[in-house]
Order: structure tokens, then C-alpha cells, then sequence
């Protein structure tokens, strides 16, 4: 086995405290995905904002689920500063069957990606090159 095959990815996934059916799927997309090793390091649940920064910390990137974004704006928001803030990559999720980001995130982000699970996994590994 190659040494790369062996790398845990360490994410911070958005959520909104609860368990929202868009970060449930996708939580269930990465558990599918093969030979793809990670570890989610956010908490769902209320989170002051010094929690999101020590579960963000740790993080080799953000994934950020755009569709949440537009519900839950401020959090999502908290999330994103909190990345900048520490100078993690970000990675966007457009919402299911939408093409479209909100055009302030894009402008942030590493990449931009749907659902299809391949192209998940493709874009958080160079997004860690």
C-alpha cells in the first residue's frame, strides 16, 4: 500500500446544529466513497463561535453544503470567516440538482462541485495538494 492510500483527511463539514437531511446525504456520499479515509471534526449542534474555531482548526479543508448556506446564513457565514480566519481551503457543494453558488462564496473557494461522490473526494484531494 502506498503511503497516500494510508491519508486520513481531516474535514470540517457545515451543519446546522441539527441533523439536516443535505448533511446527512452527504455524510452518507464520503462513507460510500472507496479508498477515501476522513474524519469530520465539526460537532452539529449549538456552537459558540470558539467551538467552530477548535473544531475548524484541526481541519485540512471545509466543506461548505451551499444549500444550507441559504438557510441558515449566519451560521454558515460564521463558518466561512472561521476558515478564512485559520486559511483553510473551502469547498463548495452546490445544492442538489442546482447548478448555482451563492456568487461570494465561489469567489472564496478552492472549487465548486456537485454531488457525485468521485468528484468530491477528486476535489478535496487537490484541493490539499
Amino acid at each position: 500500500m502506498f503511503e497516500e492510500d494510508l491519508r486520513v483527511y481531516n474535514l470540517f463539514i457545515s451543519h446546522n446544529g441539527e441533523g439536516d437531511e443535505e448533511y446527512l446525504t452527504f455524510i452518507q456520499r464520503l462513507i460510500e466513497a472507496p479508498d477515501f479515509e476522513w474524519e469530520d471534526h465539526g460537532v452539529p449542534g449549538e456552537n459558540t463561535p470558539d467551538q467552530l474555531k477548535e473544531q475548524i482548526e484541526p481541519a485540512d479543508a471545509v466543506v461548505i453544503l451551499t444549500g444550507l448556506y441559504s438557510r441558515h446564513h449566519d451560521l454558515i457565514q460564521a463558518q466561512v470567516n472561521i476558515a478564512q480566519e485559520l486559511e483553510k481551503p473551502i469547498i463548495l457543494i452546490r445544492p442538489y440538482g442546482i447548478e448555482e453558488v451563492p456568487g461570494d462564496l465561489e469567489k472564496i473557494a478552492e472549487g465548486v462541485v456537485g454531488w457525485n461522490r468521485v468528484c468530491i473526494v477528486e476535489r478535496i484531494q487537490e484541493s490539499l495538494e
